[in-house]
């Protein structure tokens, strides 16, 4: 697929972001936890990155886990660090915060600045604990990523918070310079969707990937972020697969991360068995994300070059007639095509009628049944860390504990929402029923995953 001159344009932004960003991919038997507030704990880019490996690499089994806190600034995410982070036993830990640390103040001029500076000091103070904590702990990969932007450019009707984000990104260059010194490895979420938005703005001023609240990313900058994360482990260019046929010579001239057998090729008919080492990336068409649903996943595909570099699963036939041919994979009729199309080649990931990539599709939608799942448990743990810590009742799960939080939720529209799940989820055997099926549903994905023989045919249309 030719990029267009948009596509280019933000090739060229987001290469220059992550060029000097190498994060070293995640191994086999890798734990990985993602840890940072609402918008990692009610956010998709880490299972958006999760499902990249459950079909890129589907021999190579890695357990993931959303360890955000909605409202975390740096020092909660320290005071939860061994009960609710450590105790995943990670063997790699990523961490973003400064949306929250930074507060929502709407302020001007010198008082904005003081006020600013006052909440990025008492951030980086507990980062140093942070910091501290996580170095006692070698065995645990680090990878810091700088916060999302807070968007103040879109002209969307809520009023900006002026200058908070430039707040953030003092944040984020501190974390920067920790990540060096310590030999973490470092992302930058707040750059890749900038660069982004900036320019999307240039056409639409309204454009915004944080619509509700100008905060929380929706799907597709969920999308970009993990794109941007994917980036800097230097995945990009790895196809899923690419056969190459060259029918007046009757061979198959290349076979990229795929075996092929049984060839049988004419400039007639030609047919093979294929085995990729990989499937095709699937993505959500539906919208979702925080406030009001926006644009889905798959929004984010015309902004960002995903397909050309992490979604590539080519098919090209040299040498066939101008005339059209018909595709079939496994006796089922995937399209008509014209030699001309053939040779310059088509990408199969982008066909979503293929049994591989309606493979891909069931391993999309169970990883989204298990991040449903999660999101139950970490609504509970919400509710203690940020609710029922400043209190004194941490864990403490008893009838009074939930008369006391009813009567708070009459004053706090998240506890309200909230209190549905945790009246379920305050007692153990329910937690750990919801995390057997969490298990089995990522058990599953890697029973599922594994790509499996198909027999193509290409059949000129006499």
């Amino acid at each position: 697929m030719k990029l267009s001159l948009s596509a280019l344009y933000l090739f060229f932004c987001l290469t220059g972001i992550v060029m000097a960003q190498k994060v070293q991919p995640f191994q086999q038997g890798d734990r990985v936890v993602f840890v940072g507030n609402s918008i990692t704990d009610g956010g998709h880019y880490h299972s958006y990155i999760w499902l990249y490996y459950l079909t890129h690499y589907p021999g190579r089994r890695i357990t993931v886990f959303n360890a955000g806190i909605g409202g975390d600034v740096a020092q909660q995410i320290f005071e939860r660090l061994d009960s609710d982070v450590l105790a995943h036993k990670p063997t790699v830990l990523t961490l973003t915060f400064g949306m929250n640390d930074t507060g929502y103040q709407n302020l001007k001029g010198d008082k904005a600045d003081s006020v600013y500076n006052a909440k990025v000091a008492a951030s980086l103070k507990s980062f140093a604990l942070v910091e501290a904590k996580l170095e006692a702990h070698p065995e645990v990969k680090k990878i810091m990523i700088s916060s999302p932007p807070y968007d103040e450019t879109s002209k969307i009707k809520i009023n900006p918070l002026l200058k908070k984000n430039a707040a953030i990104l003092i944040i984020a260059a501190e974390q920067q310079k920790a990540a060096a010194r310590n030999n973490w490895d470092y992302v930058d979420f707040n750059g890749s969707l900038t660069q982004v938005s900036l320019h999307e703005q240039q056409y639409d001023s309204l454009f915004t990937f944080n619509n509700a609240d100008r905060i929380h990313p929706t799907n597709d900058g969920q999308m970009v972020m993990a794109y941007a994360f994917l980036k800097a482990q230097g995945l990009a260019g790895k196809k899923v697969a690419g056969v190459v046929i060259n029918a007046p010579a009757n061979k198959v001239e290349h076979a990229e991360n795929c075996a092929i057998t049984q060839p049988d090729i004419s400039p007639v008919v030609i047919k093979f068995n294929y085995l990729a080492n990989s499937l095709p990336y699937p993505t959500d068409t539906i919208p979702s994300g925080f406030g009001r649903p926006q644009r889905a996943q798959s929004a984010a595909l015309k902004l960002i070059p995903f397909t050309d570099e992490f979604n590539q699963e080519t098919l090209q036939v040299k040498g066939l007639k101008q005339n059209q041919y018909t595709l079939k994979i496994d006796d089922k009729t995937i399209g008509t095509y014209t030699g001309a199309d053939l040779s310059q080649g088509i990408n199969l990931a982008l066909i979503k009628t293929t049994p591989q990539y309606q493979q891909a599709l069931a391993i999309m939608h169970i990883n989204e049944e298990r991040w449903e799942i999660e999101r139950r448990l970490r609504e509970y743990y919400w509710i203690h860390y940020s609710i029922l810590k400043p209190k004194g009742l941490l864990f403490n799960d008893g009838d009074a504990t939930v008369d006391s939080l009813q009567k708070y939720a009459k004053k706090d529209f998240f506890v309200a929402a909230t209190i549905p799940t945790y009246r379920k989820a305050r007692f153990k055997s329910v937690r750990d029923a919801w995390q057997q099926e969490i298990n089995l549903l990522t058990n599953q994905m890697y029973q599922i995953n594994k790509p499996i023989v198909h027999r193509f045919e290409i059949t000129l249309i006499k």
